[in-house]
């Protein structure tokens, strides 16, 4: 265990998604004026944790191994599947749950079917996925080079 928290790759990684992951509470509470600390431990919103995390882990192992290793292309091809999935798959799959609670509550109105809603905020938008990228290559670069 305290190998891997000596690993500056994995501290990179780590420090990326908890600053993501912090930001994503102080964006809420600067544009809804809201305090919701349920988003340290969500996924969705602005940046992507998602992408920050695996963008930090990809530059991080380009710094260390080099862009020509093996281990950076698998980091690569693992962060741009994680990327698309999370503003392809999950953001289709957020926006079926808004549809759907949003046929419930119609349909149904005064007669639930269900106490239980779907997720809603499960995926990101292109902004978010990028915003979260370029958090994560920020974070891993600085963390990665100092001394």
């Amino acid at each position: 265990m305290s190998d891997l928290l000596a690993n500056r790759v994995a501290q990179a990684t780590f420090i990326s998604w908890a600053i993501a992951q912090v930001l994503k509470v102080l964006i809420e509470l600067l544009w809804r004026h809201k305090l919701n600390l349920r988003l340290l431990t969500s996924a969705g919103g602005m940046p992507s944790s998602h992408s920050a995390s695996v963008c930090a882990l990809a530059t991080a192992v380009a710094i260390q191994a080099g862009t020509g290793s093996t281990l950076f292309v698998v980091s690569l091809l693992f962060a741009i599947i994680v990327m698309y999935d999370a503003a392809g798959v999950r953001r289709a799959a957020s926006i079926q749950a808004r549809i759907l609670n949003q046929i419930i509550d119609e349909l149904f109105q005064g007669h639930p079917i269900s106490e239980t809603r779907l997720r809603e905020l499960i995926g990101h938008t292109p902004i978010e996925v990028v915003a979260g990228a370029a958090l994560g290559v920020a974070g891993s670069w600085w963390w990665m080079t100092k001394p």
